[in-house]
């Protein structure tokens, strides 16, 4: 009995998804929640600022040597 509700439910649920077509469904590109597509414009940041190359190196450089830098200091301070 278990096994033929669950064919049941697995056809009804197949029938559904097969009846839905979402290359139908019109774009709603009037929404506040559509963004500008192309390069860059999925970004948090502008990477055609004049310093980006500065600051972003220096960002990764500090964000890798802290973890280093945390475990010297963790192990120099002293243990009293």
């Amino acid at each position: 009995m278990l096994s033929q509700a669950a064919v049941r439910v697995s056809a009804m649920t197949s029938r559904v998804a097969l009846r839905r077509g979402f290359h139908s469904t019109r774009s709603q590109m009037s929404s506040p929640y559509h963004y500008p597509e192309g390069p860059r414009s999925n970004l948090p940041f502008n990477p055609l600022t004049k310093y980006f190359a500065v600051r972003y190196w220096t960002f990764m450089t500090v964000g890798f040597a802290a973890p280093f830098g945390i475990c010297v200091w963790q192990t120099k301070k002293n243990q009293g």
